[in-house]
């Protein structure tokens, strides 16, 4: 048979062959079109952390974890040694802090088989349960008396959510011999500045000196009983410096002046002993 009638005939066949399979359904039919459109937004899943954005997961700027709350001063009232009613702000302790001082680092190691607290922190309470004392001079404690020999050693503690180390603002007389250290803290998204006071000291660390910076550990001075005679304990008080207040310049009676500084529970800013 010649070549051109076989190519004829084949495709006649397959022709046919066509014909039929769309007459009984079955030819295959055509393959989808493959689209490259990007999926509707509400179709993209995005881990946690992360939000859509052009079908993109984008992350989302989390709070650091080194960052603090922010810490309010609250107003509250006592009645002065005159008789005299006196308002003053103060900062209370958060609630999510533990109430336990126990709990907490200090500048001085408690007492082996004794309380280190001698006297707490209660701006915060009522005008009736503030301390008072004969030989006091202030109603209320902005601080805590913590027990210790005379002579120990009164180390810094550097306060949670601190930037870099301390630095030393003033050194003299304002309880007793005293040292005070001026804390960067970073707070709900602002740095703020705070004042420890370190008092009653027998007397300061050898060669510290106003402008020093002070790492965590580093002797600021010796437990005593300066202006307290009798009462051998360190006092340790927390005030945060008011916005527009250069603590480096502050005279010593306005360290403590409710007007540029306020006086904070020490339980806000220092650290735990261990992570609860």
């Amino acid at each position: 048979m010649p070549p051109l009638v076989r190519l004829s005939l084949y495709l006649a066949l397959m022709a046919s062959s066509s014909a039929l399979a769309d007459r009984f359904g079955q030819r295959h039919p055509p393959a989808p079109l493959v689209s490259h459109a990007p999926p509707a937004l509400d179709q993209v899943r995005c881990p946690p952390g992360t939000l859509e954005d052009a079908n993109v997961c984008i992350p989302v700027p989390q709070k650091d974890a080194a960052e603090g709350a922010a810490l309010v001063a609250e107003r509250n009232v006592h009645r002065t040694r005159h008789g005299a009613w006196t308002e003053y702000e103060q900062i209370p302790r958060r609630p999510e802090r533990p109430r336990d001082y126990s709990l907490y680092r200090y500048p001085v190691e408690p007492l082996a088989g004794q309380s280190l607290l001698m006297s707490g922190y209660d701006l915060n309470l009522p005008d009736e349960s503030q301390r008072r004392g004969p030989r006091l001079k202030a109603i209320g404690h902005g601080g805590i008396d913590l027990a210790q020999r005379r002579g120990t050693e009164v180390r810094l503690v550097s306060l949670e959510h601190q930037k870099g180390p301390a630095e030393t603002v003033y050194v003299g007389w304002l309880f007793g011999n005293t040292v005070v250290t001026l804390h960067h803290i970073l707070e709900a998204g602002t740095e703020r500045e705070y004042l420890t006071l370190h008092g009653h000291l027998e007397k300061p660390a050898s060669g510290l000196e106003v402008g020093a910076l002070v790492d965590d550990g580093a002797i600021v001075g010796y437990v005593g009983d300066s202006d307290s005679p009798g009462a051998i304990h360190l006092h340790l008080e927390i005030r945060q410096v008011r916005s527009g207040v250069d603590a480096r310049l502050l005279a010593p009676s306005e360290i403590v002046d409710n007007a540029r500084t306020v006086a904070c529970d020490p339980r806000n800013l220092l650290p735990l002993v261990l992570a609860l």
